[in-house]
């Protein structure tokens, strides 16, 4: 997603390597690089002004380090601005004092809010929760019967009482959900409502109802990481027609430049709480800010490396293994294949190079 705006700064970050010191001349260089590289990535004007206003500041003004050369002051500079326009620290689901805790998703239609309610609902299992998805989208054919299926591989429980296809009150059934989920014990409740192809008065009317019908703890704005600019336009709409207290980010596998992730938490304010990077219900995770800036600039994600092979790897395997290399004896070639498996349900294997330090330049 970010792979051209990481080759820009990379480029950029080249020019300063042999340089002793940063002088005036070298700031206002690096800045309008930067600043194109970000235009480039369709990051919203507005973001990019503030982010190189403060870049251009702290590395005129700052107590520089004299342990770093100036391409390491700028990369440090940048990483922690990064950081900042991302949403400075990782946000976590404000849970209810009382059970349930309420979620509503809300978005644009094709955004991919039903396939991330079954995400986040196995994401909620995961955590010990016992998460309840209601099917409020009563507009879009057969999205209920996607999302009971989506449920249904996601190994929790789905409260569908109405069909769909324009049949059903969207805005009572999410208020019964409430009801249903105090008496069958489920602590969550995810709420997916219907989306359009575009902002109309409908969409948020209908969307403003079911939210003063459940009161929610959070309200989720899903957004697809690929329509750029429109993400910023579609999210403004949003927050003032319903209001949202977190972001979705969803196919940040794509291809596309990624600049909507930069300008959506800046424009409205709001943290980006998840990111979704593929189709499979195992491609959803909790969204760090510092991470994002370390693959942004190519620096690689080694946290997040570990956290998914510990996922994936089994712990006493992973040590007989280890003993069996160490020790030279009894490692075959049926060893080697569960090793090259093991590796292969972590993701495509561009995603995990692209953790490492340095691979992404391979």
């Amino acid at each position: 997603m970010f792979e051209t705006l990481s080759d820009r700064l990379d480029k950029v970050f080249t020019g300063l390597r042999g340089k002793g010191r940063l002088t005036e001349a070298d700031i206002d260089a690096t800045a309008r690089e930067i600043r194109i590289a970000l235009l480039e990535a369709d990051v919203a004007l507005p973001a990019v002004r503030a982010f190189i206003a403060a870049v251009k500041e702290r590395a005129r003004g700052e107590a520089v380090s004299q342990a770093l050369n100036p391409a390491q002051q700028v990369i440090k500079i940048v990483n922690e601005e990064l950081i900042e326009i991302l949403g400075g620290e990782t946000r976590r689901i404000r849970l209810a004092k009382q059970s349930p805790t309420v979620i509503m998703l809300a978005g644009l239609q094709g955004a991919g809010k039903t396939t991330l309610a079954g995400k986040l609902g196995r994401w909620l299992k995961s955590q010990g929760h016992t998460p309840l998805l209601v099917a409020a989208d009563l507009q879009r054919p057969n999205a209920v019967t996607q999302l009971s299926v989506v449920a249904g591989q996601a190994g929790v429980d789905v409260f569908a009482p109405e069909p769909g296809n324009g049949v059903g009150d969207p805005v009572q059934v999410a208020r019964e959900s409430i009801e249903h989920a105090r008496r069958t014990m489920h602590d969550v409740v995810v709420v997916d409502t219907a989306g359009r192809l575009g902002i109309d008065a409908d969409l948020m009317a209908q969307a403003a109802a079911i939210r003063d019908a459940v009161n929610p703890d959070e309200t989720l704005f899903v957004v697809d990481a690929m329509i750029g600019q429109d993400a910023v336009t579609t999210a403004t709409a949003f927050q003032e027609g319903v209001g949202f207290s977190g972001v979705v980010l969803t196919k940040l596998d794509g291809d596309a430049r990624g600049g909507a992730a930069l300008s959506v938490r800046y424009v409205t304010g709001q943290p980006i709480m998840f990111a979704s990077t593929g189709e499979k219900l195992t491609d959803f995770d909790v969204f760090h800010p510092e991470r994002m800036a370390s693959r942004i600039l190519g620096m690689g994600d080694v946290l997040t490396l570990i956290e998914q092979a510990e996922r994936h790897f089994d712990a006493d395997q992973a040590e007989k293994m280890a003993g069996k290399l160490a020790s030279r004896e009894g490692f075959t070639l049926e060893d080697f294949l569960e090793q090259m498996l093991s590796i292969r349900k972590m993701g495509p294997i561009a995603n995990l190079l692209g953790m490492l330090p340095g691979a992404g330049q391979m």
